[in-house]
């Protein structure tokens, strides 16, 4: 293998990242459109048929929802902008004029690469907290507008589970009130922790609404009942919560809108509450992983592109990165199916995939470049 001792960004690797970027500009210009009017026509049909809209209020949702979804296909992003970039190098003879002056395909490839883990690194610091924050924004003003629309049992219900060494407390609700800070129609399934590890159901109560704050729930309007016991009636009750004030509402958010600084703090919360991680955990080795899935799409996209002109078969070559492309994706995907059915851990669901792009795109490389 001919690779360079060491990186060096020339005249050479930065007129081939400036065409990178260039290409990279248009293919996240073109994706982003057809996301942004699939999300435009997906809520209008959504949450515009359950209540009048304008289509200023649907382009406002459509901003908080689309950039979650751009960056789940950032990989394709690269992918078809660095094999744009690289076809376009190739078709203008640029390519050919490197190799011959003695340029080694690493020269050009690597740096490419490079700037593609940085700006992975940049999105899953930078860029996915906040598309993370709009999608949980999104989904809640989804969730009322929907609420707005719906009535009685047709409005979804809530659940949410708490607990200590001593208790664990089931918590089911007919709706939110996210304006008022309650839930309505509300019951409460409490479980004592028996020394055995086992858990012995110990009392109900049921109540109009239920609002936290300072560490208690305050009911009003409970009934409460024992095994065995008559029902007793309370005006108002507080239970001792080991929730904060907001979490009656973002507790179990979704992952993907839960920020990645905000994940390890989650999972922790999750599982003190005695629910499965996976997904939460799963989801932080996938954002990641998410630096080493660009770089190696860059890779195979720029290995695929470097068969010269004159031999022909550019067209197959460069059809068949997109073809490995998606079956990347469906691969992901696959794997990260199985990673939350935990028929595989969820670090390795996250990072198997890449890891064998990676391993595909070096090798591709190194039999164009070595034979």
């Amino acid at each position: 293998m001919t690779a360079p001792s060491r990186l060096r960004i020339g005249r050479i690797e930065r007129y081939v990242l400036k065409q990178q970027a260039k290409s990279l500009l248009v293919a996240l210009g073109v994706i982003a459109a057809l996301i942004m009017l699939i999300d435009f026509v997906e809520i209008s049909r959504g949450v515009g048929s359950d209540v009048d809209l304008s289509g200023a209020r649907i382009f406002g949702l459509m901003l908080l929802k689309s950039p979650a979804v751009i960056l789940q296909l950032t990989p394709f992003i690269f992918l078809f902008g660095t094999l744009g970039a690289y076809v376009a190098l190739n078709r203008r003879s640029e390519l050919i004029a490197m190799r011959a002056a003695g340029v080694s395909a690493w020269r050009f490839v690597m740096p490419a690469a490079l700037m593609a883990l940085i700006c992975g690194v940049v999105i899953v610091a930078a860029l996915s907290p906040l598309a993370s924050f709009a999608d949980g924004v999104f989904q809640r003003e989804r969730a009322r507008l929907s609420g707005q629309a719906a009535t009685g049992a047709a409005a979804e219900a809530v659940w949410l589970r708490e607990g200590d060494d001593q208790r664990q407390i089931i918590i089911r609700a007919d709706r939110q009130d996210r304006a008022g800070g309650r839930l309505l129609g509300v019951s409460f399934f409490i479980y004592t922790n028996a020394p055995d590890g086992g858990r012995r159901f110990a009392e109900r109560i049921d109540a109009t609404s239920a609002s936290l704050s300072a560490g208690s729930w305050r009911l009003v309007d409970a009934v409460g009942a024992r095994i065995g016991e008559r029902g007793v009636r309370y005006a108002t009750l507080d239970l001792r919560s080991s929730l904060a004030d907001d979490e009656a509402f973002d507790r179990f958010a979704r992952p993907q809108s839960t920020p990645i600084w905000s994940l390890p703090a989650q999972i922790a919360r999750v599982e003190a509450a005695g629910f499965s991680t996976t997904a939460y955990r799963l989801r932080l080795h996938q954002l990641v992983a998410t630096p080493l899935v660009l770089a190696a799409m860059s890779i195979l996209a720029a290995a695929f592109s470097l068969r010269l002109m004159r031999l022909g078969d550019l067209a197959r070559m460069s059809a068949a990165a997109v073809v490995l492309g998606f079956a990347f994706f469906f691969i992901n995907q696959t794997s990260a199916a199985f990673g939350s059915a935990e028929v595989i851990a969820p670090w390795l669901a996250a990072w198997l995939p890449p890891l064998l792009a990676l391993l595909a795109a070096l090798t591709l490389l190194v039999y164009t470049e070595d034979g």
